[in-house]
């Protein structure tokens, strides 16, 4: 099922034979999850980053179909529409991001649950607008070395888009790099009610509507080479996983994102597989959710 401004999504051509082919599927028939892969990464480009995130869905795609086991010892894989790729406008931010949400408004409209892989973390923003049109206001988790409160348009804007549109009234971040953030988008984002940690994946959740976005940059370079902005002093694998099973496991999580994923300087497709074992920590929550 092709639905507009998309494309069909660009799996390893021996997907048939991969670990959990045949839990994707293309139509939302029988589908719990809906994916979408947004190539682009107009955003960190103006933001000065690393390009080469619009080749993260590509990489996450491949190093996923590879990962896994079909049948595992005590859970069920729920079955997932791969709903393609965003078709992105090459150089127009803005209008990429009336896509998403017009592509995200379009998936959560047949009863799925949406995740995206990115593409610049500034698509976060227009994922969550379509989600929060039916779940407004949001509370907003994420795990990532920036706070990307900025001003300015580009890759570091999202969360602030987030508050000042109305589609999230709070914020909690994870990860946080105190060497990469300036005074003012620390005050600022203090004065919006943004949190800073102080939480573990094991503490009670806030009763809200909530999304969770995962920037691969939180991860400690040794393990993530390939993201827009390297991080010498970044997480280890293993709390990231915790996160992300718990977040899947939350009824309250209403979507989810891995993004800046940056495969031109993946060593050995290491971030890659990281992004895939993520997701599926991510999908091993959702499997205990009640249908």
């Amino acid at each position: 099922m092709q639905l507009p401004h998309t494309r069909t999504a660009n799996w390893p051509t021996d997907l048939a034979s991969s670990k959990l082919a045949s839990q994707i599927r293309s139509t939302p028939d029988g589908c719990r999850i809906g994916l979408i892969g947004v190539p682009d990464d107009t955003g960190v480009k103006l933001n000065y980053g690393r390009p080469g995130a619009a080749h993260g869905p590509d990489a996450l795609r491949s190093a996923f179909a590879r990962y896994g086991v079909a049948d595992p010892h005590d859970w069920t894989w729920p079955s997932i529409w791969d709903a393609g790729d965003v078709e992105v406008v090459p150089g127009d931010l803005h209008a990429t991001h009336e896509r998403v949400t017009s592509v995200v408004r379009s998936m959560t409209e047949r009863g799925v649950f949406p995740i995206m892989i990115g593409g610049g973390h500034d698509l976060t923003f227009p994922f969550v607008r379509a989600v929060a049109e039916l779940q407004s206001p949001m509370h907003g988790i994420y795990f990532d070395a920036h706070l990307d409160v900025r001003a300015e348009t580009g890759s570091g804007m999202p969360f602030r888009r987030l508050i000042e549109t109305g589609a999230a009234d709070s914020l909690r971040v994870f990860g946080l790099d105190p060497f990469s953030n300036a005074r003012e988008h620390v005050e600022w984002f203090n004065d919006h009610g943004g949190r800073i940690g102080g939480r573990t994946p094991d503490d009670e959740w806030l009763n809200q509507p909530t999304f969770v976005s995962l920037d691969m940059d939180v991860f400690d370079s040794a393990h993530a080479p390939g993201v827009s902005a390297l991080n010498p002093c970044g997480w280890q694998p293993a709390l990231g996983e915790r996160w992300c099973y718990e977040a899947g496991r939350n009824n309250n999580v209403r979507c989810f994102d891995i993004m800046e994923l940056s495969p031109p300087f993946d060593q050995d497709g290491r971030t890659a597989r990281l992004a895939a074992r993520m997701l599926l920590a991510f999908i091993r929550g959702y499997s205990e959710r009640s249908a």
